[in-house]
């Protein structure tokens, strides 16, 4: 498995009202993607409490199945639809070191998702426990899905959350995101 995240930043005076109309009435698009485990449309808007101060953000994110399914989605009509829109942005992708997903992922209101370094030091096995026990905290404090992941090129983690309820991290580097919809297409069959 695989995660891939963008994150479009737009102008300050942006009206997020057209993000959420752009997920409401395209969301669905996704909902069956071959290989994607599911796709969380996220954006940040930097008037509400989450994000004050902030950027606004359009930053989808994804976990797929495979490769195949990630590079036929890059390759086609819902990609190129983000590139006519907003340009082509700079797409992160990890491999996964840990997920939990819960069956049913429509609930999610709230993301937040941290990249962290990963230290030059730290045996890899003993960072990957570590986020795998941090992962386990965060599903008991509530988050329906919990994914680490990391990028070797970077030697960066991931931690991607959903939740039910907006949360707020210690973190000053984690970001926070309101879901507009999930495509979860295992929950639809």
């Amino acid at each position: 498995m695989l995660t891939m995240h963008y994150q479009i930043t737009l102008p300050a005076d942006y009206d997020m009202g057209v993000i959420r109309r752009r997920i409401a009435e395209r969301g669905h698009l996704t909902d069956d993607l071959p290989q994607l485990a599911f796709k969380a449309y996220l954006y940040a808007d930097r008037n509400q409490a989450y994000a004050a101060g902030r950027e606004h953000r359009y930053a989808p994110f994804y976990l797929w199945r495979d490769t195949h399914g990630m590079n036929a989605f890059l390759g086609g009509t819902g990609f190129a639809a983000v590139v006519a829109s907003f340009g082509r942005p700079p797409v992160h992708a990890c491999s996964v070191w840990d997920t939990h997903v819960a069956p049913d992922l429509s609930i999610a209101t709230h993301a937040t998702c941290e990249t962290l370094s990963i230290p030059r030091h730290t045996p890899l096995q003993a960072t990957r426990e570590a986020e795998q026990a941090s992962a386990a905290a965060d599903r008991d404090r509530g988050a329906l899905a919990s994914i680490g992941s990391f990028d070797p090129s970077r030697w960066t983690m991931t931690r991607f959350r959903l939740w039910r309820d907006a949360v707020m991290l210690s973190s000053a580097d984690a970001d926070t995101y309101q879901v507009g919809h999930v495509s979860q297409p295992s929950a639809s069959r």
